[in-house]
Order: C-alpha cells, then structure tokens, then sequence
C-alpha cells in the first residue's frame, strides 16, 4: 500500500491525528512509569525481613502501669520471659527493644573510623539479652551468637553506655567496609569525635530489616546488641510459636503475661504478618492507585481513537464509495485505515518513549526511584500498537462494508 496518500489525508486532517498522537505519548509515559513503580513496590513488600517462618512469629508488649525500680523491673522481665516459655507450643521467646517493619523504634549512627563521623550510617539498633538468632531464625553467615557473659542489664535512666559486642547484618557490613574481608577484625564506631565508641563484631547475619523496611540496602542496616534494658513501661517480647499452634499460642501468651504480672498490665499481641501488612498497607493503596489510572487512561485513549477513526469514516463515505466503485476490495479499505492508525500511533509511542524517559530521570533525581527498565517502554509500545489496532477495527470494518451505491449518493 502506498503510504503517501495515507500522508497526504492526515495532513489534510492534522488536529485530529496529532490529538491522538499526543493522547497515546501522554498515557504511554503515564502508563510505563506507572506499571514499574507498582512492580518495584510489590518487590520491595515481598522482601525477606530476615525472621524465618514470619507465620509463626507474634509479638507481645506488656504495659506495667505500676512505676517499679531497676531491680524490680529485672526481676520482672525475667518472670515473664519464663513464664512465656513455659506456655506449650512456645518454641523460643526474646524481649526485644522492636521488632522488624513495625516503624516504631531507634537508631544509632555507625561509621568506619573514629575520624569520619559525618559520613555515618543510620543503623536499627535491636536491643535483647536473648537469642535472636534463634527465636527469629536469623541465618549467622560469619562469627558467633553473643555468649551469656556478654550480656549486660542497664538502667537506661541512668547510663547508655553499651556493651561493645555487636552483631550486624551483612548489607551493613558490606556498607562499613565495602573492601570485603572478615568483620571480625574490622573497626566499627559508634557515636561522633574522640568520644565515639568502638565496637566489636562478634557476628554477621544474612538479613534483617529495620524497623522502617526501608527501601534498598538501607532496610537491612541493622545491629544487635546484648543488653536488658530497663527505665520504661513497656517490655516488648518476640515469640516463635510450633507450626500451627501460633493463633493458640497467642492466646495463652497473653493470660500467662496478666498472671505473671502484678497489679494493672496492658497487653498488645500482633503478629509479624500484621507488621508486615502495616507497614505495607500505604503502597498496595498506591499500587491500586495507578493501576486504576492506568486502566482509565487505556479506556480513555482506546475511546479517543474509536471517536477519531469513526469521524474520519463519517467524513470519507464519498471517498470510501468511489474507491469502491474504482475496483477497490473490503480489504483494501480495512487495510488503509489500520495502516493509518498505526502510523498515527508509532507517532505517538515515538513521543511516548522520550517523554517516559523524561519523566523517570524526574523520579530518579527527585525521589530517588529505580530506573526504568527497556522492557518496559517496549512492552507499552506493543501494549498502544495493539491497542489501536484494536479500537480502529471496527469503525474500519464499518467504512469497508459500505456499498458503492450509498456511500457515492447524494445527500
């Protein structure tokens, strides 16, 4: 088929044609840079905190509304971390000072060497004088749990002054010294100037989120630190349940906890699943979000290009007739009016691809986003071609099958 008389029609109609162009450019960036932002949240919301078998994992906050000393808090907290293991189906039980992809907690700022404290690393800081390792499962990839002798019970009221010994995730590690090597003999500082702390590595586990989950490796800087902790209300405690008996278990954690302690207690139990659905729950809302908008927009641009195609059949039925009079088949009419619309479109993708790109270095330098894949700018172009193809057919349909005989009468 000859393409320059398609071109010299389309010159002839220039608005319709480059309101069509710009509607598919526009909703193609829209729609390419819409459809990663939902599939990098969707990765970073199926990333592994760290806690084996989160669906046996629940945590427990006991509020002891009776102000109590140092000692009496200790003799406490180790009560209630018995009596909870004493509940059957209880595998392992840690107080905690928060737990993973909660968003509530601390940090502590960490750097390589004592001199270079404004390049320091933003770090969650897990304070426990149990196991985590075992009562989350965290994978130990290089050196050792803390030992019984290790852990250290400090009045927060009156010291923070903390034990050395430190156990990091391997995201921070490789952050600290990204020269690789051994952690163990690696120099760590905790705190800013000449009073800055130095700390030992006793251990470095695969994984373990903070508690804010934050995006790339930052969500896995994270440390452990041996100390109970007293001075406050609240005592958190994390408990791995047996397969199957977590709903259970939860249940009688919570009396065993209003038993154990005296006077008035609150009591909060959630699951790791909740803290996972919390924490998670603003970007599905977005991922829905711009899923709807883009659905929208490829009604939208599908309904503008039906609107356009069929004016042009409405304008063009004496054009139609005499070709068909001249010898021209339904084919050749269908045909002309595809090839039309695909020129009108590879216009509009051309368009679409630069301004898509464009719209993705925005995100980059603004709000610090992934780049955009190739794939994703080549599966939206197929995405409008068949799109178009698909809205012009019927009004192309409709401008093949009309006779000679009525589309060259006279109105």
């Amino acid at each position: 088929m000859e393409i320059r008389p398609i071109l010299s029609a389309l010159m002839r109609s220039k608005t319709g044609a480059i309101l069509v162009a710009m509607q598919v450019a526009l909703s193609l960036a829209i729609l390419a840079n819409a459809l990663h932002i939902v599939n990098v949240r969707q990765e970073v919301a199926a990333r592994p905190s760290g806690v084996a078998a989160e669906n046996e994992v629940f945590s427990l906050l006991a509020r002891n509304m009776r102000p109590a000393g140092h000692n009496e808090q200790l003799a406490l907290q180790k009560r209630q971390v018995a009596v909870l293991r004493a509940v059957p189906g209880v595998v392992s039980v840690a107080q905690v000072s928060q737990i993973p992809l909660s968003r509530n907690g601390s940090t502590s700022g960490l750097s390589a060497n004592r001199s270079d404290q404004k390049n320091t690393i933003q770090a969650a800081v897990y304070i426990t004088p149990d196991s985590l390792i075992k009562t989350w499962g965290l994978q130990l990839v290089e050196g050792r749990d803390f030992t019984p002798g290790e852990i250290t019970e400090i009045d927060q009221n009156v010291t923070e002054e903390f034990p050395p010994q430190v156990i990091i995730t391997r995201a921070l590690a490789n952050k600290l010294h990204p020269g690789g090597g051994s952690m163990l003999k690696q120099p760590v500082f905790m705190g800013s100037g000449v009073g800055a702390q130095q700390l030992q590595v006793v251990g470095v586990v695969e994984r373990l989120q903070t508690q804010g989950a934050e995006t790339g490796q930052r969500g896995e800087y994270s440390m452990l630190t041996p100390v109970r902790l007293t001075g406050d209300s609240d005592t958190l405690f994390t408990v791995r349940a047996e397969a199957g008996q977590r709903d259970r278990v939860m249940k009688d954690a919570e009396q065993a906890i209003r038993a154990a302690s005296p006077g008035d207690v609150i009591v909060r139990v959630r699951t790791q699943g909740e803290e996972r659905d919390k924490r998670y729950r603003a970007d599905r809302a977005l991922s829905w979000m711009l899923i709807t908008v883009s659905t929208l927009l490829l009604l939208v641009t599908a309904s503008g290009i039906v609107g356009i195609a069929s004016l042009w059949v409405s304008q063009r039925r004496k054009q139609i007739g005499v070709r068909r009079a001249l010898g021209a088949r339904r084919v050749d009419i269908l045909r002309y009016f595809l090839t039309e619309n695909f020129m009108i479109t590879s216009v509009g993708v051309a368009a679409g691809v630069l301004l898509a790109l464009g719209l993705n270095h925005l995100l980059v330098s603004q709000l610090e986003m992934a780049r955009l894949p190739p794939g994703y700018l080549l599966a939206g172009a197929l995405v409008f071609w068949l799109l178009g193809v698909g809205a012009v057919y019927g009004p192309a349909w409709r401008a093949a099958s009309i006779s000679p005989a009525t589309a060259t009468r006279s109105t």
